[in-house]
């Protein structure tokens, strides 16, 4: 029996270490040694000696992995991993799953109807 769905072997075939895996590796050294135990160094370009750790991609030469560094998808990756990976917290509010008991104590609205009232 062949693959049913040929386009989700391409995607799973491009997917790259999402950013908080990213953010672990630069912040840990052994993360990173463990990730890259995994894989075998046969199977790497040019043995696995050429690799970018904020794209998590490998390169034949050095100078392929300079062009990729002066290049705009490794600034953009760069910005990302700037700005840091989304929280639990933010994932939440984004999907909509937050408690809300009443309005905070600090918001001008609930001040303003509760002096009118006084």
């Amino acid at each position: 029996m062949g693959v049913t769905n040929k386009r989700t072997i391409t995607k799973t075939r491009r997917k790259t270490r999402d950013l908080d895996q990213i953010k672990a590796d630069l912040e840990s050294p052994k993360h990173l040694a463990q990730f890259q135990q995994l894989k075998a160094a046969e199977d790497l370009p040019a043995l696995g000696r050429h690799y970018c750790v904020e794209c998590a991609k490998y390169f034949d030469s050095d100078e392929a992995l300079s062009r990729h560094t002066s290049a705009k998808p490794h600034k953009r990756r760069l910005k990302q991993l700037r700005e840091g990976p989304y929280t639990h917290k933010e994932a939440d509010a984004a999907g909509g799953l937050w408690t809300d008991n009443g309005r905070p104590q600090d918001d001008p609205i609930s001040n303003e109807d509760s002096i009118m009232t006084t």
